[in-house]
């Protein structure tokens, strides 16, 4: 078994979908980035690729990479499983926080769970995600961005 970990956050902007964890959230504002930004599935990209011991998000996935403007973050996370699963590693488990001070993430995290873990090839069961606030406490705080922590388990396949 490894170990991986990975962060993210993305800043608040007008004009642009927010998408957390594959789920599109009704907000004002969305997240700012190359992709769709979706700053949950890229902090969980970073967590298995690290595990792995495969690179990051940005060696797969490069910015400058015609191929990622605006592209789908769910997408993405079906290739990195993919690319783990060519090295001999699953996930077995995911734990993630996704801290936002707004708009409130409770209604959307099922559903979330329920993405992740098809994407993942894995039970719902194994994914684990929580939303927590910044207290007021920082650009997260302030709703300027969100962020996410996630650590994950993976083994061999068996």
């Amino acid at each position: 078994m490894r170990i991986g970990i990975g962060y993210d956050i993305h800043r608040l902007c007008a004009g642009r979908p927010l998408i957390v964890g594959g789920v599109h959230i009704p907000y004002q504002r969305g997240l700012l980035g190359v992709s769709d930004a979706d700053v949950l599935l890229h902090a969980l990209i970073d967590a298995l690729l690290g595990a792995a011991a495969l690179g990051d998000i940005g060696a797969h996935f490069p910015e400058d990479a015609p191929s990622s403007q605006g592209a789908d973050s769910m997408v993405m996370l079906r290739a990195a499983c993919r690319l783990l699963a060519e090295h001999g590693y699953r996930p077995l488990n995911i734990d993630a926080n996704i801290i936002a001070e707004q708009p409130r993430m409770a209604p959307y995290i099922q559903q979330m769970r329920v993405n992740i873990a098809a994407a993942c090839d894995m039970e719902p069961g194994g994914v684990s995600v929580k939303a927590k606030t910044a207290e007021g406490l920082d650009a997260v705080g302030r709703g300027e961005a969100l962020a996410a922590q996630v650590i994950v388990m993976i083994g061999d396949i068996a």
